[in-house]
């Protein structure tokens, strides 16, 4: 086995994997071990290895426990054997339970009168290290069970790692390359993983192509026995949330706060947004001069219309603001049951209650009031409940 040659192959994990220097070490050197003593081993030998990454070069030693009379199975015992476990006397509590015994192996024990011959401080159950002959010369199935251990724990760090670095970026944007499409899902490169864009959390009508760049919420990360799952989402509401973030200064700064967002991903969206500091126009930060700043949000959504309302603590005006671009003549809430009752001259009337009652819905999901909108003969065209549900529309 070419161990520097494994070594300069292991190194390049640490940049193309993003696996610390310690465990690709602790790797090779887990490998060495399982190599040795597969070839030159003995039954209950405990073999540690250890790997010189600068020069390549490798040690050996094997442990042996300490133990006295007390701990050990005499043939009367018909207790189990505990080859592995070290009884020693700290091991029973205080409430005198049973130690358990082993049964005595010269591979994995050491009498505790020989090995104080060695070491005058040793206690049973103290670990006792020796060195063994080095070996570089092994055969072909322990190098293969070292292949295996090695690439075992590489998939270990490396799902550990990935898992590491994606658990703190839960809840960010990401941008990737379009890799592939498979039952409706878009799966996209990350460079590192590849995560999946569920058919579910595509925004409706959007078309992707392999090789183009896409940008979404990273909104779950799941861990499995297979590996790391990585879960974007475009129609989540929290993506419209974070490209406010990334392009609004105000809002990354915590001068204007996003209050709450209605959205139907594709269509509409209704974002309610307040000022934390005077002389700040929370609406006009988020709008831009001339439209600019909306206009690169509604561009990445591929035209999806979007609403900034103003947030108010005052009931009557965070609906009548929620019911926006429609003018209102007025609006009477019962607070006890958080109901509104909206009164609109007959022209505003589509607009208030939106194409098949879109806009009273996304208005009643946003405020998290029912709404009646009525016109000025007292007539109630449609209702909508806190849950954006237009239980009845007569009229648009």
């Amino acid at each position: 086995m070419d161990i520097k040659a494994l070594h300069s192959a292991l190194q390049q994990l640490e940049v193309e994997k993003g696996i610390s220097k310690d465990k690709i070490i602790k790797t090779i050197e887990d490998a060495l071990s399982a190599a040795y003593k597969k070839d030159f081993g003995k039954k209950g030998q405990i073999v540690h290895a250890k790997f010189d990454p600068e020069n390549g070069e490798m040690s050996f030693s094997q442990v042996k426990y300490a133990v006295d009379e007390s701990m050990l199975k005499t043939d009367d015992d018909k207790s189990d054997d505990f080859e592995h476990e070290i009884p020693t006397n700290n091991n029973a509590s205080s409430e005198g339970l049973e130690v358990k015994k082993i049964r005595f192996n010269p591979e994995h024990h050491i009498m505790l009168d020989e090995a104080k011959k060695i070491k005058k401080s040793v206690n049973a159950g103290d670990e006792m290290v020796f060195p063994l002959e080095t070996k570089d010369d092994f055969g072909m199935i322990a190098a293969q069970t070292a292949k295996q251990v090695i690439i075992q724990r590489i998939r270990e760090a490396e799902k550990e790692s990935i898992l590491s670095e994606f658990k703190k970026r839960q809840g960010e944007i990401l941008s990737g390359m379009v890799q592939r499409m498979e039952n409706g899902n878009v799966f996209v490169d990350l460079g590192r993983s590849t995560a999946i864009l569920p058919r579910d959390e595509q925004i409706k009508g959007e078309r992707y192509r392999i090789g183009e760049r896409t940008r979404a919420l990273l909104f779950l990360v799941e861990e499995t026995h297979r590996g790391v799952n990585l879960f974007l989402s475009r129609s989540h509401p929290k993506f419209i949330a974070k490209l406010f973030e990334m392009e609004i200064p105000e809002i990354a700064s915590g001068a204007v706060e996003i209050k709450n967002i209605a959205r139907e991903a594709g269509s509409r969206s209704k974002i309610a947004v307040v000022s934390k500091q005077d002389g700040i126009d929370p609406v006009g930060s988020c709008v831009g001069q001339k439209g600019v700043r909306i206009s690169t949000i509604i561009s990445e959504l591929g035209g999806e219309k979007i609403d900034i309302i103003a947030w108010s603590d005052n009931p009557e005006e965070l609906v009548g603001n929620a019911l926006s671009p429609a003018k209102i003549i007025g609006v009477k809430v019962n607070e006890k049951n958080r109901e509104a009752e909206v009164t609109v001259d007959e022209d505003q009337l589509s607009l208030a209650i939106g194409k098949m009652g879109q806009n009273v819905r996304l208005a009643a999901k946003i405020t998290g009031w029912k709404i009646d909108i009525k016109s000025k003969t007292g007539e109630v065209v449609a209702k909508a409940n806190e849950e954006g549900e237009v239980v009845e529309t007569k009229k648009e």
